[in-house]
């Protein structure tokens, strides 16, 4: 009977602690809000460009990865989306060096940077028939020795962006006029 008793009331505390736990209010408020360099980030990240063609201005842009030694990895013709990375080994000398000498002399394990990926993810979208905007954003993500993710970061340096769009616009009048 008395064991009755605390499983009626472990379950009625349980039911209780559950619905205080999912009564919370969900994602704050904060999370949903814009920063203040998104709106710049965004227009760093965007061009648009006079044409109607959204085919070739996304051959233009592949073609363009591609040449900067970006491997298509997924694309989406239909909605206008090309994703694509870039893999290159960053191990430094000196990094090595200086674990192996902490290891050594400070019995310290310090692992190095090995393994960069760079992301780039593209979008089309057309605006009003007789123009389409393109952005493309850049992202990179370092990996150590141990596998370890050590750097998830965007690439929000200008100077990428404005090559990036100099070079699709010459890669678009190529596409365009099939040189």
């Amino acid at each position: 009977m008395k064991l009755r008793k605390v499983l009626k009331i472990y379950v009625i505390l349980s039911f209780l602690i559950y619905n205080l736990v999912a009564c919370q209010s969900g994602v704050p408020r904060e999370a949903l809000m814009l920063s203040p360099e998104s709106l710049v980030d965004r227009q760093l990240q965007t061009r648009v460009f006079e044409t109607d063609d959204e085919m070739k201005l996304l051959a233009a842009s592949a073609a363009l990865l591609q040449d900067l030694g970006f491997t298509i990895d997924q694309s989406e013709v239909g909605c206008g989306v090309i994703v694509s990375s870039r893999d290159r080994n960053v191990t430094e000398a000196g990094e090595v060096i200086m674990s192996a000498a902490l290891a050594v002399l400070l019995g310290v394990y310090h692992p190095y940077a090995t393994t960069q990926k760079v992301l780039a993810s593209l979008v089309t979208r057309p605006l009003d028939g007789k123009r389409i905007a393109v952005r493309i954003t850049f992202q990179h993500m370092v990996w150590n020795v141990d596998h370890k993710l050590i750097k998830n970061e965007s690439i929000n340096e200008s100077e990428i962006y404005q090559e990036f769009f100099s070079k699709l616009s010459k890669s678009v009048f190529l596409v365009a006029h099939e040189i």
